[in-house]
């Protein structure tokens, strides 16, 4: 059997902090933890050792999306692909909501991904950040202008408060559910399937609802 290079030694030890890392962040917030925590958490004698893998704990924010976001985005560009043109609101509600509910599935539990998102995306810096990173993929883009095309004409500002809406309903009750099935406590929908067909009616009503004229 041959040795293990110095690369895929590298590998696993990245690895190793990226689980460490979102495990942490989910758990504590990315501002209460440090990355000479993360190092120490990660078994790693090298307290640099975040540093000398991913650089800035802007990098490693990034590097625990993009870890996730890949698979996240072959599944919705797969499913865009099966709804080209459709009329149906429904259907691009789930290309926002099924390829994250299915990859939060394959994680099995624990896990802390649906958590990390929640504490990244109330922080003002770190939400920018992952934002930007999530509508810069093609999949996402598509999901949006089809989206767009189906709810009525929206005032600019109630567009923005309810596109702002639909990710905070969607990153925490994905969240809630991870921690219910984490701490093994009572949950409203039995399957991460169930959780995002509860999401897609509640989004579709989100967008369709009526606007009450400002006062």
């Amino acid at each position: 059997m041959s040795r293990p290079t110095k690369s895929d030694r590298g590998s696993e030890t990245r690895e190793l902090i990226l689980v460490t890392a979102e495990r942490l962040f989910a758990e504590h917030g990315v501002e209460a933890v440090s990355n000479r925590q993360v190092s120490e958490a990660a078994g790693q004698s090298n307290n640099s050792a975040v540093s000398y893998h991913f650089g800035t704990k802007e990098d490693l924010v990034l590097a625990i999306v993009r870890r996730h976001y890949e698979p996240v985005e072959r599944r919705r560009t797969e499913m865009l692909a099966e709804i080209t043109g459709s009329p149906d609101l429904r259907d691009w509600m789930s290309c926002l909501v099924r390829p994250i509910t299915e990859h939060l599935a394959s994680l099995g539990s624990p896990s802390w991904y649906a958590r990390f998102l929640a504490q990244v995306t109330t922080h003002p810096s770190w939400r920018e950040l992952v934002s930007k990173e999530a509508v810069s993929a093609r999949s996402m883009q598509q999901t949006i202008e089809g989206t767009f095309r189906l709810v009525p004409r929206l005032p600019e500002e109630v567009l923005q408060e309810r596109s702002y809406m639909g990710r905070l309903l969607l990153v925490h009750m994905c969240a809630e559910r991870e921690r219910a099935l984490h701490e093994g406590t009572a949950r409203p929908r039995s399957t991460w399937e169930s959780t995002a067909a509860g999401l897609v009616d509640a989004l579709v009503g989100v967008w369709l609802a009526p606007v009450t004229a400002r006062r």
